[in-house]
């Protein structure tokens, strides 16, 4: 859009004090149009069509979901690039050989890929911006947080280890086999400083946060997403589909499902990280075995104690191995709770069944109390036997005392009864009642009316016979006169 000014005279001059020309010197109006983007710039047919935007927009989705699953695969290679490369380093080969140069090099160009990918999709994702805001100009849709998400994403699948690329010492590059105990965590030569370890088990482990993508293929992959019947109901009840709202689906239609692979997930990477860790000091949770019981213990929050983190990387890795067990143990026992609590059906069944046994049971209780009122009344009356007395006595308070507690019970039940599953019966009859109102109703409404029906015939009626009468009293004076 262009700035259009429309003037009386276009001679004329505008008046200084009216700088944002809304009045001109004679008084008259002028309409000014404030441009969104550049002049020069307007909207081509295929952009300002709804059916193009439509379409753009489903092949811009398309693009980014195909984009997010090659951006976690590629994310996915890259990790088990370095979890094999840890392994077979020094086992398999020496550092600075051709196979940990090759392995390396792998690493590098998956860490390139997955930041053009990741590029591509935030430019789809303003594309679709744009489309979704009818803007042209793209500066409108690089907000500061959009700005600082894409900077620490880049930087997040940016990391990955470099210091294989440094020159090793001339005695690892020498023949010799493989080391089978070597004391190093990775793939590096006795040349390279402790804190460039330190580093590079940094950096090692840090590759693990590339999994942030998880997310958001689930998200852009679920059934809730992709369904234009949730996409319709959820914008008119103001409802955003996020991840938040996805998981919350999943855990509703697949709560066991769901958790099981995220703990066996999370105990295999955290059981590896601790064991990339603890392998420099060589001790016995430096074993794969031992780290996966320890990372077990960890995270149900049992801690037997028979082993323990000994470097402050596998203390930090036991530390959020017990966090994430705490959380993941109140989620299990929520998921427990639900699934053994009864349905509507059955609550239904269980609460008629307890309703019956103790109605059978607070009948019994008052039999037994009206027996020993007569059998105490008899033994009264006889006044032989004072023991006799005092034993129905006691027997009938007993017979009272159940009977108050089972009363007590059925009103407990019944309460119970009524707060879970009572409330559907109460709607129906509720709604029953509503019905048989709105019926008499109208059946008062035709009663009225015929009833003002009948008066206005009887009305009519005693109009007429007042007619009559008239006409037959003005004939009969004639006679008398």
């Amino acid at each position: 859009m262009e700035m259009t000014a429309r003037l009386a005279h276009l001679d004329t001059k505008v008046d200084g004090r009216n700088c944002d020309g809304l009045v001109n010197h004679y008084g008259e109006t002028t309409e000014i149009i404030v441009p969104l983007s550049h002049t020069g710039k307007r909207l081509s047919p295929i952009e300002g069509g709804n059916l193009y935007r439509l379409r753009d927009r489903k092949f811009l989705l398309e693009d980014k979901k195909r984009l997010c699953a090659w951006a976690l695969g590629t994310a996915l290679l890259g990790i088990l690039l370095m979890v094999l490369h840890a392994e077979l380093c020094p086992v398999v080969y020496r550092p600075g050989s051709i196979y940990a140069l090759s392995i390396n090099g792998l690493i590098s160009f998956s860490t390139g890929c997955l930041l053009i990918l990741i590029i591509a999709f935030h430019y789809k994702d303003i594309r679709l911006f744009i489309i979704d805001h009818n803007q042209v100009d793209w500066r409108i849709a690089m907000t500061s947080n959009r700005v600082l998400s894409i900077s620490l994403e880049l930087v997040v699948c940016a990391i990955h280890p470099v210091a294989i690329y440094l020159r090793p010492s001339m005695e690892d590059t020498l023949g010799g086999k493989p080391v089978q105990n070597s004391s190093t965590p990775l793939c590096l030569s006795s040349s390279h400083k402790e804190i460039m370890l330190d580093v590079e088990l940094l950096l090692s482990a840090l590759m693990f946060l590339r999994l942030y993508l998880v997310h958001r293929a689930v998200l852009l992959h679920s059934k809730v997403l992709l369904s234009a019947s949730y996409r319709s109901i959820g914008s008119l009840n103001n409802i955003n589909f996020t991840f938040r709202f996805v998981l919350k689906v999943l855990m509703n239609k697949n709560p066991a499902r769901t958790l099981l692979v995220f703990i066996m997930f999370f105990w295999l990477s955290a059981a590896w990280m601790l064991r990339l860790c603890e392998r420099q000091q060589q001790v016995e949770t430096g074993g794969m075995d031992t780290a996966l019981w320890l990372i077990a213990i960890t995270f149900l929050t049992v801690g037997y104690g028979d082993v323990a983190p000994h470097t402050r990387c596998g203390k930090v890795v036991c530390l959020l191995t017990g966090v994430m067990g705490v959380a993941c143990t109140a989620m299990l026992v929520a998921v427990m709770t639900k699934k053994l609590a009864l349905n509507k059906g059955e609550k239904h069944v269980h609460f008629f069944m307890m309703d019956i046994q103790i109605s059978k049971r607070i009948r019994h209780a008052a039999a037994n109390v009206l027996r020993e009122c007569w059998l105490l009344h008899r033994t009264t009356q006889t006044k032989d036997n004072s023991g006799d007395h005092r034993h129905h006595q006691r027997c009938l308070l007993e017979a009272i005392r159940v009977f108050r507690h089972l009363r007590l019970k059925h009103r407990k039940l019944r309460d119970n009864a009524s707060e879970m599953v009572d409330l559907s019966k109460m709607q129906m009859i509720m709604c029953d009642l509503g019905a048989n109102w709105n019926s008499s109703y109208h059946e008062l409404e035709q009663r009225i009316i015929s009833m003002e029906q009948k008066l206005d015939e009887l009305g009519r009626s005693f109009q007429i016979t007042s007619e009559l009468l008239t006409q037959a009293l003005h004939c009969r004076r004639p006679d008398h006169r």
